[in-house]
């Protein structure tokens, strides 16, 4: 049940807006001036706040102003119940943030109607904002993803390359060896072992080729589901 709040300072109108909005469904609470207004409204934080602009005290006015400022009642739509319909005040009104007004005399079904036209234009404005950060949740997502993608790849290449220089230092050896040996026995052995460290250095080149094509967002979000790969973090802790 949605509950409205009535800041209203006769006494008779106020209990005669409450009876309509019960009889509308709603939950009423009363207020009989601003102060008061405030107070409940930061209290029972309504679904939407119905005030008389022309009130002893604080005005109307005065109590939209306050209540724009407090960060938990800025947003509560607010609609003006005013005798007054000169355009100066319509316009001060909505300056401060008012949604809508209301003319009295006013009839049950003309409040209603009000009533149930904010409510929705709230419900909407929050879908659309829970919509956005939904949104935003799921591109801070996916920029973990593609940051924990990023430090696996920077981990498993940074691997390849030392598993590189291990091969190439034997082919330099190789060579070196192959300068000073004079028997063809020896040079025979040390052909082999670069012909061995070659085939190994491309197949470790191979590998890195591979790896490029297979460490997609997909792939890798597959691998960390199998417990395949550990995504790390460049300081070297695990990432969550």
């Amino acid at each position: 049940m949605k509950t409205i709040l009535v800041i209203e300072d006769e006494q008779a109108v106020l209990t005669n807006i409450l009876e309509i909005l019960e009889g509308g469904g709603f939950q009423g609470i009363g207020a009989e001036n601003g102060a008061i207004g405030i107070e409940l409204a930061k209290k029972h934080l309504p679904d939407l706040i119905l005030c008389d602009i022309m009130m002893p005290g604080l005005d109307g006015h005065e109590v939209l102003a306050k209540l724009r400022e407090e960060s938990v009642t800025a947003t509560i739509p607010f609609i003006f119940l005013t005798a007054k319909a000169e355009q100066t005040d319509l316009r001060q009104g909505m300056n401060l943030g008012a949604d809508d007004y209301i003319t009295k005399p006013f009839r049950r079904k003309e409040l209603l109607e009000a009533i149930d036209s904010r409510l929705v234009k709230k419900a909407l404005v929050m879908q659309q904002y829970e919509s956005q950060r939904q949104r935003a949740e799921g591109l801070q997502s996916k920029m973990h993803e593609l940051e924990q993608l990023n430090n696996t790849k920077e981990e498993l290449l940074k691997k390849l390359i030392e598993d590189l220089r291990n091969p190439l230092s034997k082919i330099n050896l190789a060579i070196h060896m192959l300068k000073s040996t004079p028997t063809d026995v020896s040079r025979d052995r040390y052909l082999e072992i670069l012909q061995e460290e070659f085939d190994r250095e491309i197949n470790l080149i191979n590998q890195v080729s591979e790896l490029q094509d297979l460490l997609t967002v997909e792939n890798f979000k597959l691998l960390r589901q199998f417990n395949l790969i550990t995504g790390q973090r460049k300081d070297g802790s695990k990432a969550p």
